[in-house]
C-alpha cells in the first residue's frame, strides 16, 4: 500500500528559477560596481579598457536574464520552456568573463 500522493506545485520551481536569475544577477552588479571602482581608482588606460569591459559584459548578462525572467514568469500551467543551449553558454560566458575582468583588476 501506498502512501498518499501530494500534488506538485508547478509554480514552484519556475520562482525558485527567477529568484536565482535574481541573485546572480545581483552578484555580477556587485563584480561589475568593484570593477568599476577599482579601475576609477589605479586611473591606468588598461583599468579603463578592463571597466568598460566589465560593463558590457553585465549589460549582456543583464539582458539575458531580464529575458529569462520573464520568460518564467509568463509561463502557463504547462510550465517555462527550457532555456536554449545558445542562451545558456552566452549566460555563461558573460559571468565567466566578468569574473576573470573583475578579477584581473583586483590583481
Amino acid at each position: 500500500m501506498t502512501g498518499p500522493t501530494r500534488e506538485r506545485d508547478p509554480g514552484l520551481q519556475p520562482e525558485r528559477t527567477r529568484l536565482a536569475w535574481r541573485r546572480t544577477t545581483l552578484s555580477s552588479t556587485v563584480a561589475a560596481v568593484l570593477a568599476t571602482k577599482t579601475a576609477l581608482h589605479g586611473r591606468s588606460v588598461a583599468g579603463v579598457v578592463a571597466c568598460a569591459v566589465c560593463c558590457a559584459l553585465w549589460l549582456g548578462f543583464l539582458a539575458l536574464a531580464h529575458r529569462r525572467i520573464r520568460v518564467l514568469a509568463a509561463a502557463g500551467t504547462d510550465g517555462p520552456p527550457a532555456l536554449t543551449p545558445r542562451h545558456a553558454t552566452a549566460a555563461t560566458l558573460c559571468t565567466i568573463a566578468l569574473a576573470v575582468c573583475a578579477a584581473a583588476l583586483v590583481f
